[in-house]
């Protein structure tokens, strides 16, 4: 995505005035003060994430917070209270029930696969978090976020695949190779906010709402 230009002021999340910016940046507030009632020291686990996260909630080099930042890939790493570990999302034995204070995740479930990977996700972090902060976008929201295109995700796959063989959409450069496209439409599945109650049944659904319309959902347990 170019900076600049109407789309990137509204969906990308590196400008702090952008719509996903202000968005994200009420949901690290909102963490923050979960956060702060939990006893320390503290220990986190990131599905997913990377260290720009906790640099802006404020907890990079804090003492009593250690944060595993867990990827498919190592990720970078500056802060001495962060570790970076190759994993997966969907399969966690190195870690035993209710090992982190906090497990968070941001727009990640969306992209592990199909409903059998989405499932074991959610068992995973259900079963290692004693709390957890999970969010992803919402699949009734009009517009599609990782493609910036309305009602992208209702579209047939063949139709999304050629769209994405002949256009540069939202986050991503033209694919001209029919494979590769519907490889990728395939690789995102959005979530209702039905399905991921189901998916956290012990957790609070929170609408992030954009116009009045419900743009991203949160599955957040912070028992006291």
């Amino acid at each position: 995505m170019k900076d600049g230009g109407l789309l990137a002021k509204l969906i990308d999340y590196r400008q702090p005035k952008s719509l996903a910016g202000r968005l994200r940046q009420k949901r690290w507030e909102a963490f923050r003060s979960l956060a702060a009632s939990v006893e320390r020291p503290m220990k986190i686990l990131d599905v997913g994430g990377l260290q720009v996260v906790w640099e802006r909630i404020g907890f990079a080099d804090q003492p009593d917070i250690h944060i595993t930042l867990l990827n498919l890939v190592k990720v970078s790493n500056d802060h001495w209270n962060m570790e970076s570990v190759v994993g997966d999302a969907c399969s966690m034995p190195q870690y035993h029930d209710g090992q982190f204070d906090i497990v968070y995740s941001n727009s990640v479930i969306e992209h592990v696969g199909g409903d059998k990977e989405i499932q074991s996700m959610a068992n995973e972090i259900r079963r290692v978090a004693k709390r957890y902060y999970v969010q992803t976008p919402n699949r009734y929201f009009p517009v599609e976020p990782h493609f910036s295109f309305p009602m992208f995700q209702f579209m047939p796959i063949g139709l999304r695949a050629t769209f994405v063989q002949h256009f540069p959409l939202g986050w991503f450069e033209r694919i001209s190779d029919r494979e590769r496209a519907e490889e990728l439409v395939r690789s995102i599945n959005l979530l209702s906010k039905r399905q991921v109650q189901s998916l956290f049944p012990d957790a609070v659904i929170i609408d992030e709402r954009f116009c009045g319309i419900s743009k991203s959902l949160l599955a957040v347990k912070f028992p006291t």
